[in-house]
């Protein structure tokens, strides 16, 4: 009784250490380097804005100066020639200045340019955010499945080596032929084969995973597997044209690729402000002493305020060449931003219709399954009563096994579009994860 009861809870200890999708989420967040790096991105991003709005506010400055200076001064005596005259003497000077933009266009320009790329940096982590959900899912899932094609791998050796084992037993008492035997062991090579390709791809897998959560070694055994009984979501709106409308005005990726064309747009501003006048109100205070030969032994206390007005004329036309490359490149962002909507648009659609006709498929498959297993059955007794051949129930195995994986493919690959669907219209949260985790065998407290 007591090794059962350890057995027991030895089994439920690993069951409640099993993480489920949304705690590698929980992971991801702290560890993976690409979303840590995107949240260093986005604060630098944000202050763009306090750069650009730098140039429209005033600036204050102090300058202070104090030296020891040595001169030779030479002059004219009374009878008209010249003496000279050694000066030793200290000087300082002491400044301080005010200026405020009155009318400065490509101050204005700079400062809208670093709103956009704020903007732009916040619509970018957004992207970032959304994708992490959309990757821990994926690597998720592609451990699982390896896994399952693992399993159905070794099944499908141990169904063929049970039927080679059979056909040798009869051709040794001259019931069988070799034929029968050749045909099992090939399927057997064949599973074995699988096998080994299933179990370099879930090594892959769970290093992306681990990469992802900043573990070195996961197993597949951390992972809790995708619930047998899984259905089908109810597919919230249920008409495309409203998740066309939510991913033109949400998606993220589009979101941020419109903020760049504003960035573009305001640094063709700034170089045609080139052409433009300056106007620039200032006030200072200086308090100089024998700052210059001609002012030796003069203190001046000097206040000055005025306006100053920069009008530039001709700049070689560097001003000109700078605003047509400027405007060059606005053009490119705008059909950038053209390609990535008719290609978000694209996937969008796809990953709807996965999800529609993902209900059908999982249907089918399970339908599939059910007589795929009943084949088995009957084509095994067909063999007893002389109606059917070895082969026959080959096939039917594979027939079954194939079923197998590509039910569980089905089930990953509905997943998949249901969050990358939700991904597209950029409306996906971690509440949607949470959704989906629910869906895996995990045993919490």
């Amino acid at each position: 009784m007591k090794p059962m009861f350890f057995a027991l809870l030895f089994s439920c200890a690993n069951a409640q250490a099993a993480m489920g999708p949304f705690d590698v989420y929980e992971q991801a967040l702290r560890n993976d380097p690409i979303f840590l790096g995107a949240i260093k991105a986005h604060d630098a991003g944000l202050e763009n804005r306090a750069i650009g709005r730098a140039g429209l506010l005033p600036k204050l400055s102090y300058n202070y100066n104090k030296g020891r200076n040595k001169s030779e001064v030479y002059l004219p005596d009374r009878c008209g020639g010249s003496c000279r005259e050694d000066r030793n003497y200290s000087s300082y000077g002491s400044t301080f200045s005010l200026q405020q933009p009155l009318f400065d266009y490509e101050a204005y320009a700079n400062y809208r340019k670093g709103v956009a790329q704020a903007l732009f940096a916040d619509e970018s982590f957004r992207d970032k955010s959304q994708a992490l959900l959309v990757r821990v899912l994926s690597y998720y899932t592609q451990a699982l499945f390896a896994q399952d094609e693992i399993d159905i791998a070794r099944a499908k050796k141990m169904a063929f080596e049970q039927q080679f084992r059979q056909n040798e037993h009869l051709f040794k008492h001259g019931e069988g032929t070799h034929t029968n035997m050749l045909e099992a062991e090939s399927r057997y090579e064949l599973a074995t084969a699988e096998e080994i390709q299933a179990l370099d791809e879930q090594d892959a897998s769970l290093r992306e995973l681990g990469a992802l959560i900043g573990v070195q070694n996961v197993n597949i055994g951390d992972l809790a597997p995708l619930n047998q009984s899984f259905a089908a979501f109810t597919l919230t709106p249920a008409n495309y044209d409203t998740w066309h409308e939510l991913a033109l005005s949400n998606n993220p990726t589009l979101a941020s690729q419109r903020q760049f064309l504003e960035v573009a747009r305001y640094e063709v501003e700034r170089n045609r402000a080139g052409h433009l006048p300056k106007i620039t109100a200032y006030a200072s205070s200086r308090q100089q002493e024998s700052d210059s030969g001609n002012t030796y032994n003069q203190r001046y206390d000097t206040n000055t305020i005025g306006v100053e007005v920069s009008l530039p004329i001709y700049a070689g036309g560097g001003v000109s060449a700078s605003t047509r490359q400027a405007s060059r490149a606005m053009e490119q962002a705008e059909y950038e931003l053209e390609g990535k909507t008719r290609e978000t648009l694209i996937e969008l659609r796809r990953q709807f219709s996965a999800c529609l006709s993902g209900v059908s498929k999982l249907k089918a498959y399970q339908k599939a399954l059910v007589s795929a297993e009943a084949l088995v059955v009957s084509t095994k007794q067909s063999i007893l009563g002389g109606e059917r051949v070895n082969l026959d129930a080959l096939n039917a195995e594979q027939q079954l096994y194939s079923t197998r994986r590509d039910l569980a493919q089905a089930r990953y690959d509905y997943l998949m579009a249901w969050i990358k669907l939700h991904y597209y219209a950029g409306i996906l949260r971690d509440t949607d994860l949470a959704r989906l985790d629910e869906e895996f065998a995990v045993h919490r407290k």
